[in-house]
């Protein structure tokens, strides 16, 4: 894996895994232990299913790079189906807390697009390849 692309990829899943610790704290004290169980499990779902998004993603782009922002916008909107799908399976379960559960795959997705939106802005990525300098002589 290239170098920006671990870079990428942690600036990414350590907010995430940031806020699900402390969305895991903070549920441990509303809702007791399965509060945190949800939280985790929220946090979980989340950095497996994004980041496996991501590394999807990168592959494309060094494969197929005029397909990149196509299969972008298409792999947002399958995670987030994917996700909806996965609230809905697990409504009613009574291993976890689903409103900590749900809350938490919330905030740690938000927090994931913004960190990866924001390494991406601030990655020095050459979209120009400099040995190829133009015309041959």
């Amino acid at each position: 894996m290239p170098s920006n692309d671990v870079r990428t990829l942690l600036h990414t899943a350590v907010p995430t895994a940031a806020v699900g610790v402390i969305a895991t704290v903070v549920s441990g004290v509303i809702a007791g232990g399965k509060g945190a169980l949800g939280a985790a499990a929220g946090t979980l779902v989340v950095l497996l299913f994004m980041g496996i998004g991501l590394l999807v993603l990168q592959r494309t782009a060094k494969k197929f790079p005029q397909l990149f922002q196509a299969m972008g916008l298409l792999l947002y909107v399958t995670q987030l189906l994917v996700l909806f799908v996965f609230l809905s399976l697990l409504k009613n379960t009574t291993a976890f807390d689903f409103k900590a559960f749900a809350f938490t795959l919330l905030a740690a997705t938000v927090v994931w697009v913004a960190a990866q939106a924001r390494a991406y802005m601030k990655a020095k990525i050459m979209y120009v390849d400099p040995g190829n300098t133009g015309s041959k002589s």
